[in-house]
Formats: C-alpha cells, structure tokens, sequence
C-alpha cells in the first residue's frame, strides 16, 4: 500500500515539474519581450499580466490532458471541484510585480493535495532554471539534489525575508511589524515572491521567513519544500500556516520569530 502510495505521488511529482517547466519557458519568453501591459485586480498595486493567465492556461492544460477528474485551485482561473481525491493548487506566476518590471525573481508554483493535505510541490524558478521539489515524508530537493534548511538558533544573526500585500491598510500593519523585526536580526530582505522564499528556506539560503496576507496558491508548495528540508512551518498559532500568517525558519529559531511577527 505504502508504495502504492508513493509511485502515485512520484507521478504527480513529474506531471508538476513538467507542467511547471511548460509555463516557466513561456515566462521567460514574455520577459524577453520587455514590459508586458498590466491590469489590476483588487488594488492598484495588485497586478496581473496577459502571462499570468497564460502560464495558467498552459499549466491547467497539461494536467487536465493526463488528469481530467482532479480538481484544481488557480490564482487566476478560480476553483473546479473534481472528483479524483486530488486537487492541484497553482501559482502560474509568483512575484508578478517583480516580473513586469524586469526584476528576475518570480517562479511557477504548483501543489498537489490529497484530502486537503500537500502531499507534492514543486516550484519552479525559471530565472536560475533551479526546480524545487518535494513529496511528504520524502525530503526536498533543488535540481535533484537533497535540501537542508538552516540550522540557526541565534535570531540575532538570522537573516529573514518578508512580503507585502497589495492591501494598503494591511501593508501599513506589515511596515510596523518590519520596523520590529529589523533590530533583532542580522538583516530583513524581500525577494517579491513568497514560493521562493519558502524555498530559499529550505535551501539554507534564509534562516527565516514570514509574511502575512498570503493565499493557498503562494505558499501550498513552497511550505511543503521548506518543511521537508527540516524547516519549522506554521503561523501565528502554530502549524500549519494560514491566510493571516506563513511562517517558515530554522526550529530553533521559532519560538521567538513568532512571538516577534505573530501580531503582525
């Protein structure tokens, strides 16, 4: 049963990886036609592009070409329900923003989930052409090779990234929260996108990472690969993380990172 299990997982992991390499090359083939025109969704800050909905398509695409009765969450296509057990959690485009201006740190996104638990993840950062994946309970991995979080304890010399939100109002509260953190750790950095911070997590290359007012589809992969690599993932109240609070770091760095962001 268990290998039953997992050779199902590991063929969801290879549909993900290729659907998100799929999307991926058409990003970069976007990107190298300069600044694509925009629109807003909720704010003006909140910006969607011609390829956001394009990398989506692409990706929905595939999966429903070799899985037609899963159901699939997407940023920009909404939720439908399926009838398999599985659904897909997709992120066509993470780091917008950072995408139409020509700032190379933006990824595709996708999960799998099984009675509403991430069971696969993979995101994709076509930039660096580094693929992070994961199946639960089978480590992570970047490009195939094993991933490790960082083993820090001491908050004061943690680097940490953060995000902030479209919202006005809830970036104001998040500013607040930054100006409390920056004195306690080593530096605070802000990459634009929440699945590569995850993953930056679960690489080592941050010893944490927090942000508030993040949905399914940022950060359902991207938690996943950093809890595997060893991370501590959760939010405000605990695991798991939630709309109000993602939280990902070193384990011994906890306790106090979120006491320090968990009023964020």
């Amino acid at each position: 049963m268990y290998l039953a299990h997992t050779d199902r997982d590991t063929a969801l992991l290879q549909l993900a990886r290729r659907a998100a390499h799929m999307a991926g090359d058409l990003l970069l083939q976007g990107a190298a036609e300069g600044r694509p025109t925009t629109l807003t969704k909720s704010s003006p800050t909140d910006l969607v592009t011609v390829y956001d909905q394009r990398s989506e398509e692409c990706i929905v695409e595939l999966l429903t070409a070799h899985r037609p009765d899963d159901g699939i969450l997407g940023e920009e296509g909404g939720e439908r329900p399926g009838g398999s057990g599985v659904r897909w959690v997709i992120d066509p485009l993470d780091g917008t923003a950072n995408f139409v201006s020509g700032y190379p740190a933006f990824a595709v996104s996708l999960a799998a989930e099984r009675a509403g638990v991430t069971q696969v993840g993979v995101v994709y950062d076509p930039c660096r052409r580094e693929t992070f994946t994961a199946i639960r309970g089978q480590g992570a991995m970047c490009n195939g090779r094993p991933l490790t979080a960082s083993r820090a304890d001491r908050l004061e010399q943690a680097l940490v990234s953060t995000g902030f939100s479209t919202d006005s109002e809830v970036r104001h509260h998040q500013a607040e929260c930054a100006a409390r953190v920056v004195p306690r750790v080593r530096d605070l950095r802000g990459s634009g996108s929440a699945a590569l911070d995850l993953c930056w997590v679960a690489a080592g290359r941050l010893d944490g990472y927090y942000e508030a007012d993040i949905r399914p589809w940022d950060r359902a992969a991207g938690a996943l690969i950093a809890q595997e690599a060893g991370a501590w993932v959760g939010g405000a109240a605990g695991a798991p993380p939630d709309d109000a609070l993602t939280l990902a770091c070193a384990p011994a760095l906890a306790e106090r990172l979120r006491a320090l962001v968990g009023a964020e």
